[in-house]
């Protein structure tokens, strides 16, 4: 087996603990409609799926609804201010990272004017970051996990991609890289959960990983 030359890692429930700032700015909607705040609990599962998943927990709405639209530029206007206030590096994380002897990096759906302002708040330092904006197409499709590749100079089969959602496992497999996938993460809705997403590895702490490379 070749040995990984470096580590890509999804954002929102892989690398850090974005839920509480994302539940913070839609419960800040919920209160303007006199709405009961929901629990982080409530809010984590939806936490990778966007402003799309984000607002259908928290209104039950869908793209397609008229209020759509509105409401997701206020979700996103409120979160921009409020990015990185209770996100943190998930427990583990650090260590892992200053133990990594291979470039890493991160490849998200987030948008960069998020998740550059979370990058410098967090105060890391990934050799590339590539964005849900950086090229047309969102994971699963594996236009971004090429590009990262392209960005590192190296070949797919010499990276692997952990993440929290099948679809990043989806995305690993179309660009050719092995994929690990994190039990401690956000996971979405009915999709089986991460030893259901045939990953090439599972790891329940981010150290663990270290044994796989």
């Amino acid at each position: 087996m070749t040995a990984e030359r470096a580590v890509l890692f999804d954002l929102d429930g892989t690398l850090a603990d974005t839920a509480p700032d994302l539940a913070a700015a839609l419960n800040f909607l919920r209160l303007q409609k006199n709405l009961n705040e929901l629990a982080v609990s409530e809010v984590r599962p939806y936490a990778s799926m966007g402003a799309r998943g984000l607002l259908l927990v928290g209104f039950g709405l869908n793209p397609e609804d008229a209020e759509f639209p509105v409401l997701r530029e206020a979700f996103l206007a409120r979160y921009e201010k409020n990015v990185c206030v209770r996100t943190r590096l998930f427990p583990g994380m650090p260590e892992l990272l200053a133990k990594l002897r291979v470039p890493w990096g991160i490849v998200t759906n987030k948008a960069t004017r998020f998740t550059g302002a979370l990058v410098k708040a967090l105060k890391i330092d990934p050799a590339c970051v590539v964005c849900g904006d950086s090229t047309p197409h969102l994971k699963p499709h594996p236009a971004s996990l090429l590009l990262a590749a392209s960005q590192l100079n190296l070949s797919c089969e010499r990276i692997i991609y952990v993440g929290d959602d099948l679809r990043d496992v989806q995305a690993a497999r179309a660009a050719g890289m092995r994929s690990a996938a994190v039990e401690y993460g956000y996971h979405g809705v009915d999709n089986g959960g991460p030893r259901t997403w045939n990953a090439d590895i599972v790891i329940s702490h981010p150290e663990e990983l270290l044994r796989h490379l």
